[in-house]
């Protein structure tokens, strides 16, 4: 019973695996995604070392307007809210207002 009871504690050790948390729709890893929405990587891409600017974008700027229509704009030291809102890209400025960082929630 001890070596049965010890080749059991050894195989649950061993074949234990740590799968991820992934709930479609929800989920955004800056991968793929089916709602038609842009990507964080997208994102970076498009904002990462820029200023928002109003109303025109350029190679140092990127236009307010062409933001999605829900989203936050966080600089450093700003308080924020802890609601999650997968839909909502929040936008993350440097101490000079150019975008840092980007992600969904």
């Amino acid at each position: 019973k001890n070596n049965l009871r010890l080749l059991s504690r050894f195989y649950h050790n061993q074949c234990r695996t740590n799968m991820p948390l992934v709930v479609p729709g929800i989920t955004n890893t800056g991968g793929a995604n089916t709602s038609g929405q842009a990507t964080k990587d997208e994102w970076l891409n498009k904002l990462v070392g820029k200023k928002l600017s109003e109303s025109s974008s350029d190679e140092t700027t990127f236009a307010k307007k062409d933001l999605p229509k829900i989203h936050r704009i966080v600089k450093r030291g700003d308080v924020m809210t802890m609601d999650h809102r997968p839909d909502r890209l929040n936008i993350y400025l440097d101490e000079n207002d150019n975008v840092r960082d980007v992600n969904y929630a």
